[in-house]
């Protein structure tokens, strides 16, 4: 099947992309406000003359008051395109601004394209020489060799920030971290492996430059271009890149290059390699096959002749893909963050370990959800972590920083790592804030038992050992031993390593004494005791409530196999509400740097006044625990009488109600619509409006209004939401949503685990 045929789009489709429904990828957006001319006073004259001046007397300032720290430069002549050749500067626009869409989806880092029409290599550099104080770093993209070698070589010198030619050290870099892992599969050592590297062109010279730099001895490496094998002594077609990895051979073929060797890379064309050359090669050969569009040869081909090999493609409809936005967006993340002054061979190298060690770890939903519920474990189909993996931009940085500090290229040293690590977090996950303040309260609080109901599910597996491995509390499975430990192993755990504790509710010790418990609450609402006995021998629910109740767990984690109403009744038959307590559900929703909780998504569909009272205390009470000063607001489409409706009515009568309470410890105020609560500017109509800022606590007129706008907000891209939070029980259970992710499995355990109210803040 041809490259043609297995796109997902066509030809239109994909010239309207860059086309609607504005021409290009990318635009500028303004980091400051502009709304009075106040504000373009001191965004332009007068007020940027203060920082003008400030730089002019210390150049490294420009740092602190312009965007040139997190703003990279992709420049290209054009000369070296994907894979379609050298079409000019102007053709290479759409590549260059895409690679800076991905600097920013995947890093956060902002990036803008610069065509340069120039062939001449001195004339680039002089460009880019001129320009380069303007950014933070210079990334180098689709210039063909060897000009590139020297461009970016001669930069290096010239300017006292990152350039990084990607095409070269990007895909070596990937490469190498796939080598690692491949070699640690098939038990090999970098040192000791044979390697053969067909196409030593750009990215292979740098793929060969940095394998050696990381352990493959130098004899090991056996380099073949269009005339052969690069051998000390060869007459023709050599440079002195070429030259710098020839070596003392008789061999002169690709042929007779593969013979007995352990690793094949390509990076050269279409048909290059063939299944009789990878049947010459070792046992379990490793084989990248990196061409681009179409690789040397299929995997399909290779596992006809060799099902032992580990094989890598280029392209994303096969495992393994090699692709360079692993590697520059995080390379350069960690560079800019310590105002590195070069990207060195060690900044390089630790990212390839990184990417490797990443590979390794428990795998989120996240990815499978990206790669239509495909569930990826470290293994010969899966040696590098994925682009859409969302622990990169946290995960690979630091570990890029730390080089650059050890090397001395850095200017400005993280010094608390784990903060770093924390506040990349949250650059692309705005849930990363919230649930590391949760985190941080449970980790330094006592350490709690939370059940886990479905302990036979896989995702609540993996959700209950990252729970324990965290040390975020001590994880129970109810389930079946046997079963358990099956799907562990399915889900590439240990059952050994795991030390997850495991309890048949069948033959648990405790079941009389549940059932005793359980009957005497159940014998007067038609339970017979031959049904409650069933239900603590079958019921999940109801067994894992009982350990809850009784106190052989703190806390109690469910709902992923069932419906959130069925499973809570199914708890309510066991624990109580909490004496001043109103059950319900209370969504956390992130949005545009703001949190809001929304209340009640789950419980009463249609409440009274009381009910609303009850839902904004019990609300405003959660709020507070987890940290944030509540203002509350009665949300309805009226603004305070108009126009009236029988649900506005209600809304007026708990405002009323409220008022009418001693003791309220929370600002409320209501009915109006949204824009009023979350918009101070809008109440000029409205004087004696009591909330003292935007409302960060919603209470809905009903429990559609409720779900709907959370789900809305979180379907069109615009939230995220958290929970819901189950509140006013009297022990500690929250309730997932069905068939909720490990991701989510997590937060609720996390959630279940917290009790120890947080110092107030400011939204």
């Amino acid at each position: 099947m041809s490259d043609a045929e297995k796109r997902t789009f066509t030809d239109e489709e994909a010239l309207s992309f860059h086309r609607l429904p504005r021409p290009g990828k990318i635009a500028i957006a303004a980091t400051k406000p502009m709304a009075t001319q106040r504000d373009l006073s001191l965004a332009y004259s007068p007020g940027v003359a203060v920082p003008v001046l400030k730089i002019a007397d210390d150049p490294e300032a420009a740092y602190d008051y312009t965007s040139k720290g997190n703003l990279v430069a992709v420049i290209s002549n054009g000369t070296a395109i994907l894979g379609l050749g050298d079409l000019g500067a102007l053709a290479s626009k759409p590549v260059m601004e895409g690679k800076g869409v991905l600097f920013k989806r995947f890093a956060d880092v902002d990036a803008i394209d610069v065509e340069v029409a120039s062939k001449d290599a001195d004339e680039i550099i002089t460009v880019v020489k001129n320009i380069g104080l303007t950014y933070g770093g210079i990334n180098l993209e689709d210039i063909k060799s060897p000009e590139c070698f020297r461009i970016e070589t001669e930069l290096q010198e010239l300017l006292d920030i990152p350039v990084f030619h990607d095409d070269q050290h990007g895909t070596a870099i990937i490469t190498a971290a796939g080598l690692i892992n491949a070699c640690e599969i098939t038990g090999r050592k970098l040192s000791d492996i044979k390697v053969v590297l067909n196409g030593p062109g750009a990215a292979g010279i740098a793929t060969l430059e940095l394998i050696k730099a990381m352990g493959v001895p130098h004899d090991n490496v056996l380099a073949v271009d269009r005339k052969g094998v690069l051998w000390r002594g060869r007459p023709e077609d050599m440079n002195q890149w070429k030259s710098a990895h020839a070596v003392d051979t008789d061999k002169r073929t690709l042929a007779e290059a593969l013979e007995g060797a352990d690793v094949f890379i390509g990076l050269s064309a279409k048909g290059a390699l063939n299944g009789e050359l990878v049947r010459a090669m070792a046992p379990k050969p490793i084989i990248f096959a990196m061409a681009n569009p179409d690789p040397e040869i299929t995997p399909e081909e290779v596992y006809k002749v060799r099902p032992d090999a580990i094989v890598a493609t280029g392209r994303s409809d096969y495992p393994n893909q090699v692709n360079n936005v692993l590697g520059f967006p995080y390379i350069f993340r960690g560079a800019l963050d310590v105002r590195a002054r070069r990207v060195n061979m060690e900044m390089k190298i630790a990212c390839a370990r990184a990417l490797a060690q990443l590979a390794r770890e428990d795998v989120p939903d996240e990815v499978a959800a990206a790669y239509h519920g495909t569930q990826l474990k470290f293994g010969p189909e899966y040696i590098i972590p994925t682009p859409f993996d969302p622990r990169l931009i946290w995960y690979i940085p630091p570990f890029v920083a730390q080089a650059a500090m050890d090397t001395g290229v850095a200017r400005k040293p993280i010094e608390d790592m784990d903060a770093y690590r924390a506040a990349l977090a949250q650059r692309l996950d705005p849930t990363a804030a919230f649930l590391q303040k949760l985190q941080g309260a449970v980790l330094s609080g006592p350490r709690k038992k939370v059940v886990f109901a479905e302990g036979e599910e896989p995702s609540v597996i993996r959700a209950a050992y990252a729970f324990q491995s965290a040390g975020l509390g001590e994880a129970i499975l109810v389930g079946r031993e046997e079963l358990v430990h099956e799907n562990m192993l399915l889900a590439g755990l240990s059952p050994a390593e795991a030390k997850l504790q495991v309890i048949n509710a069948r033959l648990s010790p405790w079941n009389e004494v549940f059932v005793d418990n359980l009957y005497a609450r159940l014998q007067r609402e038609g339970y017979l005791r031959r049904d409650v006995q069933r239900l603590i021998n079958q019921d999940r629910n109801a067994f894992a409530a009982s350990m809850v109740a009784l106190g052989h767990a703190d806390g109690m984690v469910t709902g992923v196999t069932r419906a959130y109403d069925q499973v809570l009744e199914e708890v309510l038959r066991v624990i109580d509400p909490a004496p001043d307590g109103r059950v319900m559900g209370m969504s956390v929703v992130l949005a545009k740097g703001r949190t809001l909780f929304i209340a009640d998504t789950n419980v009463t569909e249609m409440p009274e006044a009381q009910d609303l009272v009850e839902i904004a205390i019990e609300a405003a009470r959660a709020v507070k625990t987890l940290g944030y000063r509540p203002r509350v607001a009665f949300l309805s489409y009226s603004a305070f009488g108009n126009p009236m409706g029988e649900r506005s009515e209600k809304l007026r009568e708990a405002v009323a109600m409220l008022d009418e309470m001693d003791g309220v410890d929370f600002e409320y105020e209501g009915e109006m619509p949204p824009e009023i609560a979350l918009e101070p500017e809008r109440r000029g109509n409205y004087p004696f409006m009591r909330l003292t800022g935007p409302a960060n606590v919603l209470i809905m007129p009903a429990i559609h209004s409720a779900a709907i706008s959370t789900a809305l907000l979180k379907s069109m891209g615009g939230a995220t939401v958290i929970g819901p939070i189950l509140l006013g029980l009297s022990k500690s259970v929250q309730i997932c949503p069905l068939s909720a992710s490990v991701s989510r499995i997590l937060q609720q355990a996390t959630l279940c685990a917290y009790d120890r109210p947080l110092a107030e803040v400011e939204l």
